[in-house]
This record gives C-alpha cells, sequence and structure tokens, in this order.
C-alpha cells in the first residue's frame, strides 16, 4: 500500500492534537483545561476587528475541520459556501457550549483520521472540490490553522484569573 505520507499526516494530527508535539501540551488537553465560564468572558485577540470569545475560535475551528472533513469524503451536500456562513458563526450558548464543542472537534478529527487511514499517498495530489488546491495543502493547512488557533487560546488561557 502506498500511504507513508498518509500515515506521517495522521501520526501529526493525532500528536499535535492528542499527543505530545514539539510545541507543549496538545491540543484537546489545552481545550480542556478552558474554565468553560472563561471561554465565554469578552476579550480581544488580533484575529478580528472586534475580538473574539475563546468560544468561538472553537467553534471557528470546528468549521474548518468539518470543511475538511467533507471534502475529504467528497461529500457534495454541503455547499461550501454554508461553510463560509458558519466561519466565525453567532454562539447559541444552549447550542454551541465549550464542553458540546471539545467533543464535536474531537469527533471530527477522529473521522478524518479514519478518511485517511482508507487512502494512499497519490490522493493528497488531488485537487480539492471547491477549491485550486489539493489535499496535502488542505490538510497540513487545518494543522497549521489549528495551532495558531490553540496558540491564541493558550496565551488568553494565561491572562484569565
Amino acid at each position: 500500500m502506498n500511504n507513508k505520507e498518509i500515515l506521517t499526516l495522521i501520526q501529526r494530527i493525532e500528536n499535535i492534537h492528542t499527543g505530545e508535539p514539539w510545541f507543549g501540551r496538545s491540543v484537546i488537553e489545552l481545550l480542556k483545561e478552558t474554565e468553560p465560564d472563561n471561554a465565554r468572558t469578552p476579550v480581544h485577540i488580533p484575529s478580528g476587528p472586534e475580538g473574539h470569545r475563546l468560544v468561538e475560535i472553537l467553534w471557528h475551528m470546528i468549521t474548518w475541520a468539518s470543511f475538511t472533513l467533507k471534502r475529504i469524503q467528497k461529500d457534495k451536500t454541503e455547499d461550501p459556501a454554508a461553510t463560509e456562513l458558519l466561519d466565525w458563526r453567532t454562539i447559541d450558548p444552549r447550542t454551541h457550549s465549550w464542553k458540546k464543542g471539545i467533543y464535536t472537534f474531537q469527533k471530527i478529527l477522529n473521522a478524518i483520521i479514519d478518511q485517511l487511514r482508507e487512502k494512499e499517498d497519490p490522493f493528497l495530489e488531488e485537487k480539492v472540490d471547491y477549491r485550486e488546491y489539493n489535499f496535502r495543502y488542505l490538510i497540513n493547512g487545518m494543522i497549521d490553522h489549528h495551532i495558531y488557533h490553540i496558540g491564541q487560546i493558550a496565551y488568553i488561557n494565561k491572562l484569565m484569573p
């Protein structure tokens, strides 16, 4: 089976999200360390003109992890324009809790890993539906995106009382 690069990407996803990444604690560990009340505290970070709450950042990460999963699955039932609308969605505390967000995020990451286990390396060269780049770029971009935002979350957590 020709899947050496796929297996490397899976290992990277697992290490960064639940393992022992080079940069410190894993994404899931850092998310679980966040107090749910702090996740709703308004803070200004340089990711938008208004700033974002931690819960908004988590659901933003979920949006793009879900987009990645749908593209890997070649799911054409979900319009990518709908993903754009969810990018920085309005957070409804009844629907978008911190705990539910962590669960949803882990579930999507596990599904991405499961989907990738069924692929071989040539898949990474395929063009992503609705985009002008390939799956290698998409998957590495998702990983980088999560590292970027978990850095924000870790920093903000340090500022919280």
